[in-house]
């Protein structure tokens, strides 16, 4: 019984210290903290890992600048009215003659069914070709009164538009009525324009506004329109615009609520917003000493940062924020995440021990199993 009883005290022993020697192997969520400062530049890494401080936070708080340009702001408004090519006008001329170069005595000379070309123009006999798109039809009319002026004295002209919406915009995207809309006088705005459409149709402090006239492109915060009245562009016939979410995204990794990657909820997005996006940090296992922001910085950042001004091109950055510091909340409060960022909690230390201890506990009772077994 005896040598029995110590030979499942051996097989107990050397199942404990495999366990032991293999505890680096147990299941975990991702590097530690050693492993991660073992990879820096500054030791013959690849990527320079950086504490966190009020001056790292200012150095690195890009967030996307959009608006519209003074080429956008600058321009005036649209009468309602104005003709654009493929309208239909229909004319009615008097004459104050009994003889007149259209009309006979009494009677006054229609022309229905003008259409305005492709390049913009109209023709009237004895007028010529006449600029219509553009234009009011009041304008085209004193345009027209003029050309004939000096043909027939005091001709009466009368101008209206038949047919086709004048100047038009398209609305297309996260908006809850999608189409193409004539610019009236309500909706010579983009602002207008838009509670038209039915409004956007996506969470309003993640939504952009791109407007396309011609070769020219700009994009907006929906937000911004409503902050900053002179935002509020006025419209130009043949006008895009595109209603869509922001397509920024961060991807969290390691102790938290949730990994997964995660789109921005809101136009300006810190690590602590961030960690509280995905769950915050698992407290049965996550490090709080232990927060890491992975990124690829341009290399005026990075020259910033690292107080240097001999890097080149994009660098591996590694950011690392310890939320125990008596300001560590703060700091993380106002470290900015970018597009692209990988969020990435450590284990604590405890965690790994604790997977240790089951480990080896689990083995010793396997090795009471086997002994009681042997025993038997």
């Amino acid at each position: 019984m005896k040598i029995k009883t110590s030979r499942g005290a051996r097989l107990a022993a050397a199942l404990v210290l495999s366990a032991i020697v293999s505890a680096c192997a147990l299941p975990r969520s991702g590097p530690n903290k050693r492993e991660i400062f073992a990879g820096s530049v500054q030791r013959d890494g690849d990527a320079f890992v950086i504490a966190v401080n009020d001056r790292v936070t200012r150095a690195t708080a890009v967030v996307p600048s959009l608006g519209f340009s003074e080429a956008f702001q600058r321009a005036g408004k649209v009468g309602s009215d104005t003709i654009r090519p493929g309208d239909t006008l229909g004319l009615t001329i008097w004459e104050n003659v009994d003889d007149g170069l259209l009309t006979v005595q009494g009677a006054a000379a229609t022309l229905e069914e003008v259409q305005v070309d492709d390049s913009g123009f109209i023709f009237v006999p004895y007028a010529g070709r006449i600029k219509a798109s553009g234009n009011s039809p009041e304008a085209i009319r004193r345009l027209i009164t003029q050309k004939l002026d000096t043909q027939t004295p005091d001709p009466q002209v009368l101008v209206r538009r038949l047919a086709g919406d004048g100047s038009t915009v398209s609305i297309t995207g996260a908006v809850n009525g999608q189409g193409v809309y004539a610019i009236e006088r309500p909706t010579r705005t983009l602002t207008a324009m838009l509670a038209r459409a039915g409004g956007v149709a996506i969470e309003p402090g993640i939504a952009q506004i791109t407007v396309m006239r011609g070769s020219q492109k700009d994009t907006i915060w929906f937000e911004d329109l409503y902050e900053n009245p002179r935002f509020d562009i006025a419209l130009r016939g043949g006008d895009r615009i595109l209603v869509e979410e922001d397509s920024r995204a961060f991807t969290a990794l390691g102790a938290t609520g949730s990994q997964q990657r995660m789109s921005f909820d809101s136009q300006t997005l810190s690590a602590i917003e961030a960690i509280a996006q995905v769950g915050g940090l698992n407290t049965n296992l996550a490090d709080p000493t232990g927060v890491f922001v992975f990124r690829n910085e341009s290399a005026e950042i990075s020259n910033q940062v690292l107080a240097r001004e001999d890097l080149t091109g994009d660098q591996r950055m590694i950011y690392v924020l310890d939320l125990t510091e008596p300001n560590g909340i703060f700091i993380a409060r106002d470290f900015v995440i970018r597009d692209g960022d990988t969020v990435y909690v450590t284990e604590a230390p405890f965690s790994q021990w604790s997977k240790t201890l089951n480990a080896v506990t689990g083995t010793l009772a396997t090795a009471d199993s086997i002994n009681s077994l042997a025993g038997g």
